[in-house]
């Protein structure tokens, strides 16, 4: 089972690394790791070339955004299996994908849980999504899997690509169509990714107000629902800062 992971990364020197490595140190015998940089001006791509031996494909190029990035590691990408890893998220540990694989026989999509940590101190947990089990009813309660553990089988989605129209909610959108043409879904009830506190979505009410904007016209492109859904969304983080390990 060959599993494509795909990192985007833009002014990322501070962090790659652990992302580099987490992937490097994966026990599953068969991984493509997919870098694509948007013509980083800071120590990125030294971070690459001292830490990504294991790397397969690498691309340095200025682009349109973190989704268009993306679209360009799904057109390279070989896998049976494709997922993308931020590059400032890192694998929850060695055996993360060789867990994964041993379920990915039985499923078009497979998906976990995920820790947010402290960025840096990323030994201290401080938010725990804890994912549950799929239900395609779910979906118009505003539930959705974390986008870093979701892998999907390549061959199911052939054509699928992130929607450019979206800023930051594209990778929503994307698991929404993919959950909705698929009835074979996986759910590993375990910690696959750990991801650094803070992003593009929530670093300033802007962009938590644009996110909701995004998120309401997905759902209402979709069929989901409308502003109920929205909140049932934004309601559903609540628990994540109760359970802290």
């Amino acid at each position: 089972m060959k599993i494509s992971i795909i990192t985007v990364a833009y002014n990322s020197g501070r962090t790659i690394a652990d992302t580099l490595r987490s992937v490097a140190l994966q026990s599953h015998p068969d991984v493509e790791h997919i870098v694509i940089d948007g013509a980083s001006t800071d120590d990125t791509m030294e971070q690459v070339r001292q830490h990504g031996a294991h790397v397969a494909k690498l691309v340095s190029e200025p682009d349109r955004g973190i989704y268009d990035a993306m679209n360009k590691g799904l057109a390279l990408a070989s896998g049976d299996f494709v997922g993308c890893l931020n590059a400032d998220d890192m694998l929850a540990g060695p055996d993360t994908l060789a867990r994964m694989a041993q379920r990915m026989s039985e499923a078009d999509m497979i998906y976990g849980d995920l820790v947010y940590v402290d960025a840096e101190q990323t030994d201290r947990v401080v938010r725990h999504w804890n994912s549950g089990p799929y239900e395609a009813s779910r979906l118009r309660f505003g539930w959705m899997p974390p986008h870093p553990t979701f892998y999907f089988r390549r061959s199911a989605l052939p054509d699928i690509r992130f929607d450019l129209r979206y800023r930051i909610a594209a990778d929503y959108d994307f698991m929404v169509r993919s959950l909705q043409g698929s009835p074979r879904v996986a759910y590993l009830p375990e910690v696959l990714v750990r991801m650094r506190n803070g992003g593009a979505s929530n670093h300033s009410l802007k962009a938590m107000l644009k996110k909701s904007s995004e998120d309401l016209d997905v759902i209402r492109r979709h069929k989901l629902g409308g502003v109920l859904t929205l909140a049932s969304k934004n309601l559903r983080k609540l628990p994540q800062f109760l359970m802290k390990s």
